[in-house]
């Protein structure tokens, strides 16, 4: 049988852990309790998370979805979290990573930010500056945090964003669709959507005032247009340009 039971740890089989029916029941209890507070109070959301995390992650060492008939922690969680498993790993991955000193502390924060920290410490291990990652959280609002460890991990500084939404008929969606794709293939597959509506946007803009409009607009939208560029095409540009 190819599964969980034939995985191994340092050459030895993993033997099921003996379930612990009392603890399970207790923990068990404790997790339904904690997310139908959440449905009924949202500020505890963001004090009860880092307690969540820890009784997630005994679910999982104990194995206690097996008294509930389950065939694995992938099953518990899809039913104790139907819209997203993402949020449980987040909450196992604070405790796991971050000190126990500080989880009290964690409060101040809310769980998005405290997930943020939990990348720092899983990538700095030993080094990881706690007092100096946890007052930057306090201190700094979460788009900018979670801005400073981009920051941190990639050592590159990343640009604020904006979520936008639209709404949009499904008449219109097909000539939209045929749009994206057409402006994906012109900047490469490594461009995200939001790129290629800008790259649309600025074309439109640049026809608009190529004859007797603004030029100013019509230098923004041609600026934008060339930074969208793949490199082998601006080089391609500027040669053009000299000959104009």
């Amino acid at each position: 049988m190819i599964g969980w039971n034939n995985l191994t740890t340092n050459g030895r089989l993993l033997v099921e852990p003996k379930l612990n029916r009392r603890r399970a029941l207790f923990v068990l209890d404790k997790v339904d309790e904690i997310l139908s507070w959440e449905r009924h109070a949202e500020q505890e959301k963001d004090t009860r998370f880092v307690e969540l995390g820890r009784y997630l992650c005994e679910v999982r060492a104990g194995q206690y979805w097996r008294l509930e008939n389950l065939g694995s922690f992938d099953d518990f969680l899809t039913k104790r979290f139907p819209e997203s498993r993402r949020k449980a790993y987040y909450l196992m991955a604070i405790h796991e990573q971050l000190p126990r000193r500080i989880h009290h502390d964690l409060q101040q924060v809310g769980w998005a930010k405290a997930a943020e920290l939990a990348k720092v410490a899983r990538r700095d291990g030993e080094r990881f500056d706690c007092a100096t990652w946890l007052h930057k959280a306090i201190e700094l609002p979460k788009e900018g945090f979670k801005r400073e460890v981009e920051k941190h991990l990639t050592g590159q500084e990343t640009e604020p964003w904006e979520i936008i939404y639209f709404k949009l008929y499904k008449s219109q969606l097909p000539v939209i669709e045929r749009a994206l794709e057409t402006a994906a293939l012109m900047l490469g597959a490594s461009k995200s959507r939001g790129y290629c509506l800008e790259m649309i946007c600025a074309d439109f803009l640049a026809g608009a005032h190529l004859e007797g409009g603004n030029s100013d607009s019509l230098l923004f939208a041609l600026g934008r247009l060339y930074s969208l560029l793949p490199d082998p095409q601006k080089t391609e540009f500027v040669k053009q340009m000299e000959r104009v």
